[in-house]
């Protein structure tokens, strides 16, 4: 790999929360695509579990990097570590992020710094990392994994929603400057999706998940991403629901925007 492709000349993929969710179910779809991988989370046990997986079926390469990527040194190591290796990332996957849930005066600082270091910063580091050699190579690009959620501002979640607007707005941007380029940038933005990210904001209660809105399955938003990327899509929004919403807040005055999903994310009484 010294040339930095993979057997028989792959490209290689790297997707960051890669052990469950969106994450889990991307890296299938770029290992049936042929792509060779680059998988990284928190728990390599999970990462292990699904690299041997990957490997048995599709017959791809499938590297483990057990990195805590809401660290500020781990985007640096992560690059560090496959440039000594002689691996090439044709293709990065800003998937791994993180919500807090709760009225912002109440909420822990600690972990919405970690959010934002994941959310954002993480994900603006390893593109800015890995895209100069893409360039080069003239192929592959950046799917960024946003929401719906950053086309609004968004009470109970003021800072998750904010980091998903800051990723839609930098996908959108690097996507114009790099036309013509060979690459492709998209930004997949899916609405309410059943994964581990409910659990972990502590939002389980929220209305939002109380069975009025239709919540998608990961499987089938991650394969609206991934096509979208492969056609060249800069914004991937998955379900006709969600794409109504995004053209109705386009035109809906942002105060009225802030209350409504204040009230949709309110706890269920």
């Amino acid at each position: 790999m010294a040339n930095g492709t993979g057997e028989g000349g792959r490209q290689t993929a790297l997707i960051t929360g890669a052990s469950s969710g969106i994450g889990l179910e991307l890296a299938r779809l770029f290992a049936a695509g042929g792509y060779d991988l680059v998988l990284v989370a928190r728990g390599a046990g999970r990462l292990e579990e699904l690299a041997g997986e990957l490997r048995s079926r599709h017959g791809v390469t499938a590297r483990v990097l057990a990195k805590d990527l809401a660290r500020p040194e781990s985007p640096e190591e992560v690059f560090r570590e496959l440039e000594a290796a002689g691996v090439a990332v044709d293709v990065l996957v800003n998937n791994a992020g993180f919500a807090t849930f709760g009225p912002f005066a109440e909420t822990d600082l600690g972990q919405e710094l970690e959010e934002l270091q994941l959310n954002v910063a993480t994900l603006t580091h390893l593109t800015k990392r890995f895209l100069p050699g893409m360039l080069t190579r003239r192929r592959g690009g950046v799917l960024n994994v946003a929401s719906t959620a950053g086309f609004q501002p968004g009470p109970w979640m003021a800072v998750y929603y904010a980091t998903k607007a800051y990723v839609i707005s930098f996908s959108e941007a690097l996507a114009e400057e790099l036309a013509g380029s060979g690459l492709t940038v998209s930004v997949l933005c899916p609405g309410p999706t059943q994964t581990e990210f409910q659990r972990r904001a502590g939002m389980e209660e929220s209305k939002l998940f109380s069975g009025l809105l239709r919540v998608a399955d990961a499987a089938s938003v991650a394969r609206a991403g991934y096509e979208g990327f492969r056609a060249g899509k800069r914004v991937v929004i998955p379900g006709l629901l969600n794409k109504v919403g995004v053209q109705s807040i386009r035109v809906t005055p942002r105060a009225l925007a802030a209350k409504v999903v204040k009230k949709m994310q309110e706890r269920r009484r």
